[in-house]
């Protein structure tokens, strides 16, 4: 070819008069590959970034992308022919079809299935199978294309090479097809068509006993690796091999229809056949009219695209097109989207469109059969009525028959499960069938290879485009905080965005606000009430009403309500109870007393009608408005005692499985706590080690919030309190320091609600924990005073002790060590007439450090020493790493720095292992003492690092440190280490 030609068929790159020109990094290959496969098209930053670096893309990776877009720029700009643009929808690379491999050899492959000619439509393929040069897309960076995208390319290939085969069979060329397709069948053994071309092909060689031998390969490697038998067609083909027939050749070429491999009987037979003459010329354009406010869904429609490319781009023979559904939960736009989409590229299929809506979800109570569905596509396709068969199977087999050489698109709106859907399935090359439903139909991805495409909520940006469309720019403009609050109600679910805009018109002169304000009315949960009352005011869902069933909300979710297993339509309504964004599976079982696999099964029910969704692998959430809904049902169905128990278990999963957790961090300056038993029906989290722990909280932490808050607004001020103690473990080590600050205020309000002093006492110290670490000093003073006092009148000497150990840190903060050394003492007394012999390791510790702040370091290092051994004596790692600090402060103090370097990297080793705020100050002492041995450049670094998290966990004590940061002087270079004293 003359001038610039780009190839994907192998090596990725730029050719100019058989030259290769680049790219040179197998990124920016992989990103002129995505590009080149849509060309044409806008093609996102976000798909761009998924191709170059899978899920997690690092921070760097737009600014890496633009780069390469720069880069690839330079190559192209020699060639006027070639543009590459940016927009706002992403980058667009536009260019002759025919100047890229891939569409090149797609089109010859269109012109063979177009071809009269058996030679000529060899010849076209040939050609076409002759632009590959070995792997598609061989040499780029990640792994989505090579996974993705290559896997659906080998097959168009494999496709094009079976009909080319096919062709040679029927031109005689029986040696050359066998030698060819002996390697292939090797590497495809599972792929039957390949198998029966060569079967074929050997029987017509004289090589009757190989292609046996073929089949009994085949069939063993199906049995090992499947555990099914070869299909049909290789079946026959066995059986007219064993009994000395060729009467596989139509099957093998391509020949018989695969339409109508359903027929009824012979009479039925004939029937189809004269009426498949008679309906040649119906093409039926049934779609629903697209909507000229369609908005957003641009990635969605481009997954379409993607999702239906391979079909797109080869012959009506090349293979048949899988099945694609679209799922998501009611209301959120799937109709809506599969019409617009079948808009666009109904060119693809100019033989026509069928649509049947299935009503699986809707005001009938029953779907509608299949055969009625079939009935009205044979009407649609303009059979007499006296030529269509009596059984759904002949039926069946002629509405199948009527698409063979047809390109139709076939679109099955609502669909209530795989059974229903399959009689509508064309088998025809070139025909799709697009399918919506609530339901994931798992079942017809599996049988049939459909693909589906998962329809999620609107972001707040499109929810925001989609009011700009139908209100205008004016409107939503005047009134930015109203709209603001429509999007975050209607929880981007396209029904209920439309409704209140459809609302907005009826009103024109009623200001946004007014239109959702409903939704601040009605049953809690959602503004903190507690959900428990049975008030019959329900406004919560009234104000998304459109006037008919269609577009009412509450309807339209109660149509997928309805469908649900009892045990499935119970957990549902209880999760409404709760308005947390997720719930794990063992939360779910708590919730409604069951075991954890009864509790899985029901989620994963939701889940496949769309009332949950698995955000994560266990974990299952909702939107806003299925959420209230689901409170709405709970409250109208289940007693108040019901409810009021089912919380009171899930609140008890997260109070028990947080201790639980809790156990396994550090105590460290803690106040014992003591619970009740959890109820019965109870569950657990599986939690049996430090790291779980961590990784527990880590998941749940804004859970557990939610469920404090959400106990103090129901009655469950015990559980509120509690809770709030079980997360301080991993909130402080974290230094989740204002999550923690919050949990505490919640807590002491409750504790105050039930004139509980232990309660209060705990909820004090606690939140003075959080204020230390965030600089508020004198709040967390007064906290621990009143806390000290309250704990003096329980005679808690452990929780005395902790009042007066985070006192002294106070004082130790602004400089008054003897006062702190003073505490210090007094907390040993109490912990040592206790029998805490941890805690008298931890105080012992802080003695020793406010001894070498006052200059005594011999009797510093003495009571660390002590502390040091009853750690070790008691196996507290956490109290030995802080120790460890001390010492290494102590060290420092002496001028012994390497000593002090030492003691510090020790202490880091645990530190580092979760307990990252008191880390952080530990790698703070550790740049100082680097800095004093004269490791400048060593030193700077560990400060900008502790920094780092210090301004992240401890943000009170970050000013300090980027002060002494800022004041830092790099001019010296760092000395060699010696080991010495400094």
């Amino acid at each position: 070819m003359d001038g610039v030609e780009f190839r994907l068929l192998g090596s990725v790159g730029v050719w100019d008069a058989g030259q290769w020109l680049g790219p040179s990094t197998a990124q920016q290959r992989t990103v002129l590959a995505m590009l080149l496969l849509e060309t044409g098209r806008p093609v996102a930053v976000a798909r761009l970034e998924t191709a170059l670096w899978g899920a997690e893309p690092p921070g760097s990776s737009r600014n890496a992308v633009q780069g390469h877009i720069s880069r690839l720029r330079r190559l192209l700009a020699p060639f006027p022919e070639v543009t590459l643009v940016t927009s706002a929808r992403g980058y667009c690379l536009t260019v002759g079809r025919d100047r890229i491999d891939l569409h090149r050899f797609r089109e010859l492959v269109r012109e063979a299935g177009g071809a009269t000619e058996p030679e000529h439509a060899a010849g076209l393929l040939r050609a076409g199978l002759a632009l590959w040069q070995g792997v598609p897309l061989a040499d780029v960076a990640g792994r989505w294309l090579p996974d993705v995208v290559v896997p659906g390319l080998e097959e168009e290939r494999l496709a094009a090479l079976e009909r080319r085969a096919a062709l040679d069979l029927r031109r005689e060329r029986h040696h050359e097809v066998a030698a060819e397709l002996a390697a292939l069948v090797g590497e495809n053994p599972l792929r039957e068509r390949l198998v029966s071309l060569l079967m074929t092909a050997l029987l017509r060689c004289d090589r009757r006993t190989e292609a046996l031998a073929v089949f009994r390969r085949v069939r063993r490697r199906f049995a090992e690796e499947l555990g099914i038998e070869p299909g049909e067609e290789l079946q026959r083909l066995h059986q007219a091999i064993l009994a000395g027939r060729d009467q596989a050749a139509g099957s093998a070429e391509g020949g018989a229809s695969e339409g109508g491999a359903s027929g009824g009987g012979p009479s039925e037979g004939g029937a189809s056949v004269v009426t498949m003459r008679t309906a040649a010329l119906a093409v039926p354009r049934h779609l629903p009219p697209d909507t000229e406010l369609f908005t957003a869904r641009e990635d969605e429609l481009a997954a379409l695209d993607r999702l239906t490319l391979p079909a797109a781009g080869a012959s009506p023979s090349a293979h048949v097109m899988a099945p694609c559904v679209i799922t998501g939960t009611g209301g959120v736009g799937k109709t809506t989207l599969a019409v617009h989409w079948a808009h666009r590229v109904r060119d693809r299929f100019p033989d026509g469109q069928l649509y049947v809506n299935l009503q699986g979800f809707g005001p009938a109570h029953t779907a509608r059969p299949p055969a009625e569905a079939v009935r009205l596509f044979l009407d649609a396709l303009q059979v007499p009525p006296q030529q269509i068969p009596t059984t759904l199977e002949a039926q069946v087999g002629l509405y199948r028959s009527l698409l063979a050489e047809r390109r139709m698109l076939i679109l099955l709106d609502n669909a209530l499960d795989s059974d229903q859907v399959r009689p509508l399935l064309p088998n025809a090359p070139g025909c799709l069938a697009l399918v919506t439903s609530r339901a994931e139909l798992t079942g017809l991805v599996a049988a049939e290879g459909a693909r589906t495409l998962s329809l999620g909520l609107l972001s707040p940006e499109h929810s925001r485009a989609l009011l700009t469309r139908r209100l205008g720019v004016d409107k939503v403009g005047a009134e930015p905080q109203a709209v603001d609050d429509i999007v975050s109600r209607c929880a981007g679910l396209p029904l209920a965005l439309a409704i209140v805009a459809a609302r907005a018109h009826a009103r024109p002169a009623f200001p946004l606000g007014t239109l959702i304000s409903g939704l601040d009315e009605g049953a809690g949960g959602a503004d903190g009430g507690d959900g428990l009352d049975d008030s019959d005011d329900l406004d919560g869902l009234d104000v998304f009403d459109g006037g008919d069933a269609a577009t009412n909300m509450r309807t339209v979710l109660s149509w997928s309500y309805r469908a649900l297993s009892p045990d499935a339509a119970r957990l549902f309504r209880l999760r409404g109870l709760f308005p947390a964004p997720e719930i794990s599976t063992a939360a779910a079982a708590s919730l409604a007393g069951i075991p954890v696999r009864h509790a899985h099964r029901l989620l994963t029910e939701l889940t496949r009608a769309n009332l949950a969704a698995e955000r994560s692998p266990g974990r299952y959430g909702c939107h806003d408005l299925l959420r209230a809904y689901a409170e709405e049902l709970t409250r109208l169905h289940d007693s108040e005692g019901e409810r009021r128990e089912a919380l009171h278990r899930l609140l008890d999963h997260y109070l028990h499985s947080a201790r639980l957790g809790d156990r396994l961090l550090d105590l460290y300056h803690r106040v014992p706590l003591a619970l009740a038993p959890p109820r019965p029906g109870v569950v657990l989290a599986r939690i049996t080690d430090r790291a779980q722990s961590l990784a527990w909280f880590g998941r749940e932490h804004r859970t557990l919030l939610a469920a404090i808050r959400h106990a103090a607004s129901s009655g469950f001020d015990a559980h509120a309190w509690q809770l709030a103690g079980a997360c301080w473990g991993f909130l402080s080590q974290e230094g989740r320091s204002d999550d923690h600050a919050a949990m505490h205020h919640i807590a002491l309000e409750a504790a105050v609600r039930l004139n509980d002093q232990a309660a209060q006492a705990h909820a004090r110290v606690g939140l003075a924990q959080a204020l230390i670490r965030l600089g508020q000093d004198d709040e967390s003073q007064s906290h621990l005073r009143e806390a000290l006092g309250l704990f003096g009148a329980l005679n808690d000497h452990i929780g005395q002790g902790v009042c007066l150990i985070y006192l002294s840190v106070l004082h130790d903060r602004h400089g008054r060590y003897a006062e702190g050394l003073e505490l210090s003492e007094q907390a040993l007394r109490l912990y040592r007439e206790a029998g805490d012999r941890a805690a008298e390791g931890r105080v012992l510790n802080n003695i020793g450090w406010f001894h070498a702040q006052l200059g005594a370091y011999g009797e510093a290092l003495r009571r660390c020493e002590e502390a040091l051994a009853i750690h070790r004596e008691v196996g507290d790692m956490p109290g030995e790493s802080a120790t460890l600090d001390s010492m290494g402060h102590i060290h420092h103090l002496l001028g012994q720095y390497e000593e002090a370097i030492a003691y510090y990297r020790q202490s880091l080793a645990w530190r580092r292992g979760g307990k990252r705020a008191l880390g952080a100050r530990t790698l703070r002492r550790l740049g100082e003492a680097q800095l004093a041995a004269g490791r400048l450049r060593e030193g700077g670094g560990t400060l900008r690092r502790a920094l780092d998290l210090i301004a992240e966990l401890a943000p009170g004590d970050a000013a300090a440190l980027r002060t002494r940061i800022d004041g830092l002087s790099d001019v010296s270079p760092d000395r060699p280490e010696t080991g010495g004293d400094g």
